[in-house]
């Protein structure tokens, strides 16, 4: 698989995700996440959609969602095997696209010891997955978009 080059964040031109880039951040207010009996499910308010991963994507979700850098994680065991540059290249620039993550100029975070060691049980490959079958639900959103002219619920317009 060829590098996709990045620009922006702490990567320099031509930089490539995982070797140059180091850090990311979650994109954006209305990407929200939650872990559930140890698999993340993250939920794109502006979209609908919502993304669930498989228990070794989980938890480098997790560790990528909160700074750890992404050298931090290469070699380590993950899903039965050890985690190369270019699976977690891969796996990055999926988040990347689905507009989940984006590339970050904070002070990369230590991965934490327990982090480390879930990743380490973890018996799945990295993987994500999209769904987008409640997604008309979740735009709509009744618990929070009610304004008093429209009354409840009120329906985001396209913008």
């Amino acid at each position: 698989m060829e590098a996709i080059p990045l620009a922006g964040g702490n990567c320099e031109a031509g930089a490539t995700m995982t070797h140059d880039c180091g850090t990311y951040a979650v994109a954006s207010r209305d990407i929200v996440f939650e872990s559930f009996d140890g698999e993340a499910v993250v939920l794109n308010l502006a979209n609908g959609k919502y993304f669930g991963f498989s228990d070794s994507g989980s938890r480098v979700w997790q560790a990528l969602s909160s700074g750890v850098n992404t050298q931090a994680l290469i070699g380590l065991t993950a899903g039965g095997s050890t985690l190369g540059a270019a699976e977690l290249e891969h796996f990055i620039s999926q988040l990347l696209e689905m507009g989940l993550l984006v590339p970050s100029d904070q002070v990369a975070q230590a991965l934490p010891d327990e982090l480390s060691a879930e990743l380490a049980a973890t018996n799945e490959p990295l993987n994500v997955s999209i769904h987008d079958d409640l997604a008309d639900l979740i735009i709509v959103d009744p618990i929070h978009e009610v304004e008093e002219p429209l009354g409840w619920p009120a329906v985001k317009q396209a913008s």
